[in-house]
């Protein structure tokens, strides 16, 4: 059997309100928004993760990548663009 997750591990000390639903819903996503981000040139995820998965600042995101603060903001937002229809077309948004 595979190793569980740490998060599985405390189900039980901490019970979801969530409903089966809700949770099979928030898999799709979470699939999607995986198959949306290997989609994405190396370069344009990396800025994106940096963004929304690290919480990087803007700042710190133009410095590490040699970018300016506009052309990192202009990246961003034209990735937003392409996942909202792209969760759109899978029925997700």
């Amino acid at each position: 059997l595979p190793e569980a997750l740490p998060y599985d591990e405390l189900a039980d000390c901490a019970a979801s309100a969530a409903s089966t639903e809700d949770a099979v819903e928030l898999k799709e996503m979470c699939a999607a928004i995986n198959r949306f981000l290997s989609m994405l040139s190396p370069v344009e995820r990396q800025v994106f993760l940096a963004r929304y998965w690290f919480a990087a600042p803007v700042a710190e995101i133009s410095e590490k990548f040699g970018f300016t603060q506009s052309k990192v903001k202009s990246q961003l937002m034209r990735t937003r663009n392409k996942l909202r229809k792209y969760l759109e077309v899978e029925g997700l948004c």
